[in-house]
């Protein structure tokens, strides 16, 4: 199984592990559309893979943006078959000491925006039957961790958001797949908000020796070709973390059979 003549849309995809998945993605044959903010470092990513690719450059918080930037993509090449939301922003501040309008910010990018594109694109992908939503959270959307109320609220969120939307749209052929990286070798850390939103600009000892993105991209890809609902990716306490908290696949069938044994049309009558 790959996602050969598949396309698939990739948020933030100028570094990191956006870049690491377009070169991934690319290299099994899938069409790609970058979408970032940095144009230049797009066209980067775009030389490296040396395939299909669409360079689709947004601010994801610009909900403005993302009617056209739906359009543009989905027609580029028939459709979307995949749409990884991975754009975000992390945060290194005590709570006690952070501004509220940081907490706006990561909100804002990390959870508003990924349910807004998504909810601009979904009703396409339920028309047509088809096609994967796959959200790059962290270990920190499983375990409140010091330093990041903001980012993990947002990150909590989002996973909630997600667990939700697969109940709604498994039994209409959508996959949705929630993603949780540990540490992984990228400049999240050094890009991270202080208490006042300015970035941190250095980054972290575990980050710095995280898993390569190109090994932490392959298990991402794998799993989502295998079905996999949750994927913890992270190694040593951060892999134990995110275990001890992963949802049973039997809660998550429960769930989704809610939508397939008329949960719908019973609260719909009960509110009239």
């Amino acid at each position: 199984m790959s996602f050969k003549g598949q396309t698939a849309w990739i948020t933030g995809a100028s570094s990191g592990i956006g870049a690491a998945l377009a070169k991934a993605l690319a290299a099994q044959g899938a069409r790609l559309v970058l979408s970032g903010r940095k144009v230049a470092a797009l066209e980067a990513v775009a030389a490296d893979c040396g395939g299909d690719c669409l360079i689709l450059p947004f601010e994801t918080t610009d909900i403005a943006a993302l009617a056209p930037a739906v359009e543009r993509a989905w027609s580029w090449s028939g459709g979307v078959d995949l749409l990884v939301n991975n754009a975000g922003i992390s945060q290194r501040s005590l709570a006690v000491e952070t501004d509220y309008s940081v907490y706006q910010r990561i909100i804002d990018v990390d959870l508003l925006a990924p349910i807004a594109l998504t909810q601009a694109i979904l009703p396409r992908m339920v028309g047509r039957g088809s096609g994967r939503l796959a959200y790059i959270s962290s270990i920190a959307g499983k375990v409140g961790v010091p330093m990041r109320t903001a980012y993990c609220a947002a990150k909590f969120g989002i996973a909630g958001y997600a667990d939700a939307l697969r109940a709604e749209v498994a039994h209409l052929g959508l996959q949705v797949h929630n993603i949780y990286p540990g540490s992984v070798r990228t400049d999240v850390s050094r890009n991270a908000l202080t208490s006042d939103g300015s970035k941190r600009g250095v980054s972290d000892k575990v980050i710095d020796n995280g898993i390569e993105p190109a090994v932490a991209v392959a298990q991402m890809i794998e799993e989502m070709l295998a079905g996999a609902r949750e994927i913890i990716v992270a190694e040593g306490a951060e892999k134990v973390m995110g275990e001890t908290r992963r949802t049973p696949d039997a809660l998550l069938d429960q769930i989704g059979g809610f939508m397939t044994a008329g949960y719908v049309q019973r609260m719909n009558e009960g509110a009239q």
